[in-house]
């Protein structure tokens, strides 16, 4: 099959190329660093075995991409307006598109550009960061769990997570809204608290007093989650998720990375859009209302 990447960052970077080394093709849209990785190619430090890809396929523009059988779509969501005109070239009629993004409501919002593309979320579970042309930092963890939204191709979607775990990248098939909102259990709590503290991870839990307010906005996502009758979340799983964050590497989430570079934090799809749909259902997260308006303060003009 061939991939495509649009927005060869931490993620889409690391995913990209593992699935290239493996021997997929895998055709790559870069922005800052394009003539870079052109000339060099691209480098994966990864606590899983480092690597370089001599000459990928790089491009500049999706208009010089060919149609790909599965888009991998590792923009910010802040630019998710830019899909309007990114991601027709690189659509056939069964194209499944996979957005490796943050937050709750991405989905529907594409949907709307694309009524009749298959869409699926990816929840990536790792610690990866990119703060220099060319080369990704992939420190810990890796994991991608999918989760159906509109595909209609069940054999295309497995062979998807067939060749994730082909390029050694667990991977494996998970219910949409349980999955959305059990990363938002981790991403809601920590990519803001590093932002407004800033700190990283390990230090907002080896103090008591941020490791409960962590705890306690875990728990404030959880209670919405249930509200909306997601299933298979309760207390457990953000005990779950405090011991893996224990386990973890020291860790500046993406929003902190965004932060200190002076760009736009995804705070819409993090924060607001989760808060308003599960107000709308009747339950409120007043710790995490607050934490989003931190952010909106902090957030660069």
């Amino acid at each position: 099959m061939k991939y495509g990447v649009i927005g060869t960052g931490a993620i889409g970077g690391y995913y990209g190329a593992r699935l290239a080394q493996s021997g997929q093709e895998l055709h790559f849209l870069l922005r800052s660093d394009y003539e870079y990785v052109r000339q060099h190619g691209l480098q994966i430090d990864s606590c899983d075995g480092s690597f370089h890809l001599d000459a990928p396929h790089v491009y500049n523009s999706t208009d010089d991409m060919p149609q790909c059988d599965v888009v991998l779509v590792c923009l910010k969501s802040i630019n998710n307006y830019k899909l309007r005109d990114m991601l027709p070239p690189l659509l056939g009629p069964k194209t499944l598109v996979i957005l490796i993004q943050n937050g709750i409501g991405v989905e529907q919002d594409v949907q709307q550009m694309f009524p009749d593309v298959q869409l699926v979320a990816g929840l990536a579970f790792i610690c990866s960061a990119k703060t220099e042309p060319g080369h990704v930092n992939h420190q810990c963890y890796g994991q991608i769990n999918l989760g159906n939204y509109s595909c209609r191709d069940e054999a295309l979607l497995q062979q998807v997570v067939d060749d994730f775990n082909a390029a050694g990248v667990k991977a494996g098939l998970v219910e949409y809204h349980e999955a959305r909102w059990k990363k938002a259990v981790w991403n809601m709590p920590f990519n803001g608290m590093t932002v407004a503290l800033k700190t990283q991870t390990n230090l907002l839990l080896q103090h008591p007093a941020t490791r409960q307010l962590i705890y306690e906005q875990m728990m404030e996502v959880i209670g919405a989650a249930q509200h909306l009758g997601v299933n298979n979340i309760d207390e457990s799983f953000a005990q779950k998720m405090l011991e893996m964050t224990d386990a973890m590497t020291p860790y500046s989430p993406s929003m902190r990375l965004d932060y200190d570079f002076h760009r736009r934090m995804e705070i819409h799809y993090l924060y607001t859009r989760p808060i308003e749909i599960a107000r709308e259902a009747g339950f409120d997260m007043p710790k995490l209302a607050m934490l989003e308006a931190e952010l909106k303060f902090l957030d660069v003009d």
